[in-house]
């Protein structure tokens, strides 16, 4: 037979029957208003199981009676916004890169999508203010020193094919090690190196570099260094490093030359977001001008025949709420 529950004399109320140096613990029973709260999450749980995705499977999950997914609804936004600015993104497409800052709008497109796809693609390396990282080789997009050249369509093909790569098309270019030199020879150069941008070096030094300079590193960086982007070697004479302008970090390079890889961006992106990150990264300070070839494009003129809309579109416009229908091709 069961005992009969034990009340606390002081307050009546039945307790567990559990105590901890005499203090007793009461069963003091939960408030209505919390228990029914309860059993209407458990009942909505339930609800939700069946409305919503919820079990996972092997293969994937649940769907829910109601067929919602935050996937299909952010695919779907997607969708609406790429069909919003399908006009301006054919422009960006086909218009010649020389002529894009001529018309106002398909370049204020394609420099607000450039700042979001260099963010999601590019400041991984170069940082999010695109200041690089010297230590590791990554270059400054804010300077105006470029290796390969600084106009939208030099930039646009290097983001395309990148540099030193699987890609046929990419930029290569390869400092051999001398290694084979003295020491001594090796220090020489260096000074001389750091002369040439008006750098703190040993001027004795210096003028004994200047022949090794010419006889070994002339053929790709010019007798005065100022580099040759045909070639992709560097300027030497700017005071702008890749890899540090210290002497000992000249020595390093001289020594042992390393080398950085940029993946080639046109397959993964597509033509239209390299050209919009080539802009935004243009813009950035130190992007060169571009004369547009009338051979190839009318210009200005074809530059200015696109849709007069910003990026990104309003919710539910269309793209002849844009403007489309009013434009005529550029192709």
């Amino acid at each position: 037979m069961a005992d009969a529950p034990k009340i606390d004399e002081v307050t009546g109320t039945e307790t567990t029957g559990h105590s901890w140096d005499g203090i007793e613990e009461l069963n003091t029973p939960l408030p209505r208003w919390w228990l029914w709260t309860f059993y209407a999450t458990v009942v909505w749980g339930i609800i939700y199981m069946i409305l919503f995705p919820a079990w996972p499977l092997v293969s994937g999950a649940t769907t829910g009676l109601l067929g919602f997914s935050t996937r299909g609804e952010v695919a779907a936004e997607i969708e609406r916004v790429e069909l919003s600015n399908a006009e301006l993104t054919r422009s960006l497409t086909t218009v010649d890169l020389a002529a894009l800052p001529a018309n106002e709008d398909l370049h204020r497109f394609a420099v607000q999508a450039g700042r979001s796809i260099f963010a999601a693609n590019c400041s991984q390396c170069h940082g999010a203010g695109a200041a690089g990282v010297v230590a590791s080789g990554y270059p400054n997009l804010l300077d105006d020193d470029w290796l390969w050249g600084g106009t939208l369509e030099e930039i646009a093909y290097t983001v395309r094919h990148g540099i030193r790569n699987e890609d046929l098309d990419s930029r290569y270019s390869e400092m051999p090690p001398f290694d084979w030199m003295e020491d001594e020879e090796l220090d020489q150069v260096a000074h001389h190196v750091r002369s040439l941008s008006g750098l703190d070096h040993d001027a004795a030094a210096a003028d004994q570099g200047a022949a090794l300079f010419v006889d070994n590193c002339s053929s790709c960086h010019g007798e005065n260094g100022l580099g040759n982007r045909d070639l992709g070697a560097p300027n030497l004479a700017d005071a702008i490093w890749l890899r540090g302008g210290t002497h000992e970090a000249i020595l390093r390079q001289l020594n042992a030359p390393r080398h950085g890889v940029m993946p080639p961006w046109g397959e993964r992106l597509g033509e239209a977001e390299v050209r919009a990150v080539s802009a935004y990264v243009h813009g950035l300070g130190g992007g060169e001008a571009q004369i547009a070839d009338p051979a190839t494009d009318k210009g200005a003129e074809d530059a200015a025949a696109v849709p007069d809309a910003t990026y990104p579109a309003r919710a539910g416009e269309t793209p002849e709420e844009a403007g489309a229908d009013d434009v005529a091709p550029t192709e």
